[in-house]
């Protein structure tokens, strides 16, 4: 007969089993720690240790409340023990509860003070609690107890940077990798510090080791694209976010930097579908609509733009920027007053907001305030004198005000910021060219080809013209802007064939049959046609920086236009029963044109004009806005605008005209080049190149300027304009008769 076998106590069955779950614990196999566990539990329901680390491991399975109530559990059979008050503390930390998890390790400090982790816990606490300060108090506490402890110094840098303490964080960061040099998280942290501190190629390379170390964490592709983002190398963030998203498909914020970089890159459409991607996540975030609105804003959809950050504030009114851009698309779209309302709520609910001064100012220079818009400008600079923008902003704002001088140290500053910066150095060259100073102004306007906006450099791989000889070489003269540019810069063609070489021009349809017949040119072209082999190329905009043109060098030698004879007979008979004197009358351009609203003038206040004796005006305007509409047909002028087909048939008509009253517009070009009597009503801040503080023009010399006398005062310029128009008509009545 056998023997019975004998079985092992309770007591030393509960003890082997809980040094196995231990044993197993540590060494990461978790499925048998929590079997061995139980078989503890199952023997000794109120064993401390296994139910403090069963809770433990529960926590690390992410079964959180579990582990809360086998810690809970753990702690009524032992309520002195440190560790399972921190331990219980991180579990209600990871539960949202932190208030609680505060208390938690407040009472394992109390236990234990010098439980360097339980006090860089507490500090983990206090950084969510937003309590930066006690944060890092309880930081540095557990670094003074463990000086190599790497999380807590990490976690120091955390706080620091919370503080403000960009270069004390930094430091602590590099402490803790001094300790622990592979240490992810610090790498990511101080990269991100560095990229606070604008020391953007240092965070891409501390972003880069954290990729070394630890390929699949999404965190540092993410980091290393937005460092990249920074450096202007947009293509490379691209594909550092894609990473990111691989590895996180859900991850909204690297959705929406990838749509950013891609924006930036003008591939809009792509823009838009990766912001649409973010949304289909996070649907209601109010940052990605502004995002997308911005998208929208870069492709001068305005009205969409203005839809996007419209929603954006539905979600979230308090939203600052969103206002701010708002006012931006507002403005795009010529509604100032609604523009400067969103800027000025902007500001309201961030007043330290500077982009939002800038943004401001910006609208207040269209509103023709261009004090207030430099107040708004000193604002931004004074709390942030590195703001590029701010210092060409200010400096507009100043030309505006004929501060000219001061204008150029602003547009100056912002060079010494930013050297490469395109809009400093074109709107210096403006008003280098407004005042008279063509040598820098002719090499500050080659700096349109930079700027960010509808104006690209052709891609020739033929080289631009510079003014050298041009013997048995063909160059290519091409238009580029408005036609009243290439109206004025077609005067210089004799000059390039003084050169030796053989022309070809390039130019827009409607100017074509005006040129055709133009002397020194082998072939005329229009923008789309096939063209033939040329050696060099040159916009018409340059021909003044080839021939290095000053004041007293315009080629101003007029009329170097002419209307086509048979057309110019055509017009005499149309014209034939209107009697002397004959005005050719433009009062707005295209409601298009950037600065329309400067320059146009509403028919109704021209009233002064038309009612002067002895005039006969004829109207040379091929559109008509419904506001003018309304009054036109009460006002004493001729229409002919049906047989206004092309800038030939304009010629024609000027050419049977006693004078030429415009806005700045082509037909005021044409009329010019025609030599042709013009007088051209101006706005206060004149087109550069009617220059500063003159009545006349070097580059037509039969042209007369009346200006604004103040911003906006049109009545003023039109006064005087009438004035001198009661002499002209009196004197063309008697040389008719």
């Amino acid at each position: 007969m056998s023997k019975p076998q004998l079985k092992p106590s309770p007591i030393r069955s509960a003890a082997e089993a809980l040094r196995q779950a231990v044993l197993c614990h540590q060494r990461g196999q978790l499925g048998e720690a929590e079997t061995l566990y139980r078989c503890t539990l199952d023997s000794d329901p109120e064993n401390f240790d296994a139910l403090h680390l069963y809770g433990v491991l529960k926590h690390q399975c992410g079964k959180h409340a579990d582990a809360l109530t086998f810690i809970a559990r753990a702690l009524k059979t032992n309520a002195r023990s440190a560790a399972a008050h921190s331990h219980y503390g991180a579990v209600l930390a990871m539960l949202g509860r932190t208030e609680d998890a505060l208390k938690s390790y407040d009472r394992a400090v109390a236990l234990k003070p010098d439980f360097a982790e339980a006090l860089n816990n507490r500090g983990n606490a206090l950084r969510t609690l937003k309590r930066p300060q006690e944060a890092l108090t309880s930081f540095e506490r557990a670094v003074a107890l463990r000086a190599d402890y790497a999380e807590a110094l990490n976690n120091r840098g955390n706080s620091l940077v919370d503080l403000g303490r960009l270069d004390d964080a930094l430091e602590s960061y590099d402490r803790a990798l001094a300790h622990r040099p592979k240490y992810v998280d610090a790498l990511i942290n101080r990269a991100n510090t560095l990229r606070l501190l604008g020391r953007h190629e240092e965070a891409l390379a501390s972003f880069e080791r954290a990729v070394l170390f630890k390929p699949n964490n999404a965190e540092a592709y993410f980091g290393h694209g937005n460092a990249l983002l920074a450096l202007k190398r947009p293509a490379e963030a691209v594909r550092s976010f894609d990473r990111t998203i691989a590895l996180s498909p859900t991850a909204a914020d690297a959705l929406a930097n990838r749509g950013r970089a891609l924006r930036e890159l003008n591939r809009y459409n792509d823009s838009l579908a990766s912001y649409d991607r973010a949304l289909s996540f996070k649907p209601d975030d109010a940052a990605l609509l502004l995002g997308r609105g911005n998208t929208h804003y870069a492709m001068k959809s305005f009205a969409a733009a203005l839809a996007e950050y419209d929603r954006a504030i539905a979600i979230r009114p308090d939203f600052a920027e969103a206002h701010g851009n708002r006012g931006n698309a507002l403005r795009e779209m010529g509604r100032y007053d609604e523009a400067l309302d969103a800027c000025n709520r902007a500001l309201a609910l961030k007043p330290d907001y500077n982009e939002g001064l800038n943004n401001r100012g910006n609208t207040l220079i269209e509103l023709n305030r261009p004090a207030d818009a430099l107040a708004d400008y000193d604002r931004a600079l004074e709390a942030a004198p590195c703001n590029v923008y701010a210092w060409v902003n200010r400096g507009n704002a100043l030309r505006y005000l004929d501060r000219p001088e001061e204008a150029i140290e602003s547009f100056d500053r912002a060079i010494a910021l930013a050297p490469d910066l395109a809009e400093a150095h074109w709107n210096k060259g403006l008003l280098c060219l407004s005042i008279g100073d063509f040598s820098r102004g002719w090499a500050g306007y080659e700096w349109r080809w930079r700027r960010d906006g509808e104006l690209q450099p052709r891609e020739f791989k033929q080289p631009q013209w510079r003014g050298e000889d041009l013997t048995g070489k063909t160059i290519l003269l091409h238009a580029e802007q408005g036609f009243g540019d290439s109206i004025q810069f077609i005067r210089y063609l004799p000059m390039v064939a003084e050169k030796g070489g053989r022309i070809v021009l390039e130019i827009p349809d409607s100017l074509v049959p005006l040129v055709e017949n133009a002397a020194n040119v082998a072939g005329i072209y229009r923008r789309g046609d096939a063209l033939p082999r040329f050696d060099v190329h040159c916009p018409l905009m340059s021909l003044p920086l080839a021939f290095g043109t000053a004041i007293d060098t315009i080629p101003a030698s007029v009329p170097y236009l002419h209307a086509p004879a048979k057309r110019a007979k055509v017009w005499r008979d149309r014209l034939a029963d209107i009697g002397r004197a004959r005005i050719g009358l433009v009062w707005s351009g295209k409601p298009s044109h950037k600065n329309d609203h400067n320059r146009s003038i509403a028919l109704a206040r021209l009233k002064p004009l038309l009612s002067v004796t002895g005039t006969h005006f004829i109207s040379l305007q091929r559109e008509y806005r419904d506001s003018d509409l309304v009054v036109l047909g009460r006002l004493p002028i001729r229409r002919f605008d049906k047989f206004l087909t092309d800038f030939s048939e304009t010629a024609a008509v000027i050419g049977e005209l006693d004078l030429i009253i415009s806005v700045d517009t082509a037909v005021a070009h044409l009329a010019g080049a025609m030599a042709k009597p013009l007088w051209l009503l101006l706005p206060h801040v004149q087109d550069w190149r009617w220059l500063h503080g003159r009545n006349d023009s070097p580059w037509y010399p039969t042209a007369r300027l009346f200006r604004q006398p103040q911003i906006g005062d049109w009545d003023g310029a039109i006064a005087a304009m009438a004035k001198e128009l009661v002499g002209f008509a009196k004197t063309c009545v008697t040389l008719a008769k």
